[in-house]
């Protein structure tokens, strides 16, 4: 199903982006790993070179290219490179993001800025200039890793500014997937139900605390496999739930997900 599919992710460089490439790679996708990590970080683990380079280990190929979210021609020479590179794009995950969970009172606007330029702004743009290349594939898919609507003021009270750049990442689907359907396009967005043991939860939300009270990446993985299996023109405009999507699909036991065997799991942001 997805053997010589070409798959599109911003910020695959680790996290849950590279996991779904790597679970895509297995199928024998081609992976585009996107992202501004071009250079080894003495605190983030890879860089998109490697990580292509790991998708070309697990059976599918891989292309790294450098690309800041936020620049519209670098998005544009990107999607260009990799459609020439593997002739078209069949799937484009909106992975990309920041965060900063302060409140109005202490979030500055630089930091505002940022998460809107590559929440709202890099999703939408990226998701933009791949329509062209997407219209063209037998099965295109969107699906961003954004939350589901859900308007309760305790998600917006202590990081409004957090909110609604994810928010707006989930209007996104919404609007596109109504805009899309046209075209066969399927729009959707992921979300997981616990909190996941990324760089950016080991780094800026709680340390590795944290982390022992959460899953891995690979369960957000083969929830986004599940989605993208099916046929876009009947899967738009849906906000799915890792753990949802997978119990639907026939798997009741969760334990090898757990990066601590029997620990209480800590809910994620919007659930």
């Amino acid at each position: 199903m997805f053997k010589n599919k070409t798959v599109f992710i911003t910020g695959g460089a680790r996290g849950i982006g590279k996991a779904i490439g790597l679970k895509l790679a297995a199928q024998g996708a081609n992976i585009v790993i996107t992202g501004k990590s071009t250079e080894p970080h003495p605190k983030l683990e890879g860089t998109i070179f490697t990580s292509a380079q790991e998708m070309r280990d697990t059976g599918g190929d891989g292309l790294g290219i450098g690309m800041d979210v936020r620049d519209e021609n670098q998005v544009k020479s990107a999607l260009e490179k990799a459609a020439a590179h593997f002739g078209g794009i069949d799937i484009v995950i909106n992975n990309a993001s920041a965060i900063n969970l302060s409140d109005v009172q202490h979030l500055d606007m630089k930091r505002f800025d940022l998460m809107h330029q590559v929440n709202v702004r890099g999703t939408y743009m990226t998701s933009k200039f791949a329509i062209p290349f997407l219209k063209e594939s037998d099965n295109p898919h969107i699906l961003n890793l954004s939350p589901p609507l859900n308007f309760e003021p305790k998600w917006f009270g202590p990081h409004l500014g957090y909110s609604i750049a994810k928010y707006g990442m989930s209007l996104c689907v919404l609007g596109l997937a109504e805009e899309l359907k046209p075209l066969g396009i399927g729009v959707n967005a992921l979300w997981p139900k616990t909190v996941i043991a990324t760089a950016a939860v080991r780094n800026l939300l709680g340390g590795e605390e944290v982390v022992k009270r959460s899953r891995k990446p690979q369960i957000v993985a083969d929830a986004a496999f599940e989605i993208l299996s099916k046929p876009s023109k009947e899967t738009s405009g849906k906000y799915f739930i890792d753990e949802e999507v997978l119990k639907a699909a026939g798997v009741s036991d969760f334990s090898k997900y757990y990066e601590v065997p029997g620990n209480e799991l800590l809910p994620d942001f919007f659930i």
